[in-house]
């Protein structure tokens, strides 16, 4: 299957190729880039969207049904601009939720899924790079609230680590007068 993060990155790239080609003169080709990407955006969030989660599916099986599973790919998603304002909240109050946000930052996959483990790579653990990402996005819909919640976290975390994040660190709440368990 495809995921939903790399349908947000081709909505992105569109996106921004459109700017480029008005830049260059290319009107045509500007205008049918912004027409795929709309287009994209609204076969995306049919797709993908899953209300009963507040948030889009992981990504589509073989079969093409959501793989119901809820990841801070979403947050990618506000990245890029994918996401319509209408359920950037909704992603954002997801994120920022416990089940999500370890008091370090966001979680790779929710506390609660069936294969979330906090020690898990891809299921639980805290990719700092991912959750600037995120923030950047909270923060394109005007969500700089959420975003300081998340890029607090992650200087907080960087106090243990002498202000040099790792590439990740397990995804357990934060405990008062410890640091983030390193992966």
């Amino acid at each position: 299957g495809c995921t939903m993060k790399v349908h947000g990155y081709v909505y992105e790239a569109k996106i921004q190729m459109a700017r480029l080609d008005d830049v260059l003169n290319k009107k045509d080709l500007a205008e049918r880039l912004r027409a795929e990407a709309a287009d994209l955006r609204e076969r995306f969030h049919r797709y993908f969207w899953l209300p009963e989660l507040t948030t889009y599916a992981l990504a589509l099986d073989g079969d093409k049904q959501p793989c119901r599973v809820r990841a801070s790919n979403a947050g990618q998603c506000l990245f890029t601009g994918i996401v319509p304002k209408e359920h950037a909240d909704s992603i954002i109050g997801l994120l920022t939720d416990p089940i999500f946000f370890s008091g370090w930052g966001i979680r790779t996959i929710a506390e609660g899924e069936v294969r979330y483990n906090p020690m898990s790579y891809h299921n639980g653990c805290i990719w700092p790079h991912d959750n600037a990402l995120i923030a950047a996005g909270m923060s394109k819909y005007g969500r700089k609230d959420a975003a300081m919640q998340v890029l607090t976290g992650l200087f907080d975390a960087s106090l243990f680590v002498d202000f040099r994040l790792p590439e990740l660190f397990c995804g357990f709440s934060r405990r008062k007068g410890e640091g983030p368990t390193l992966y």
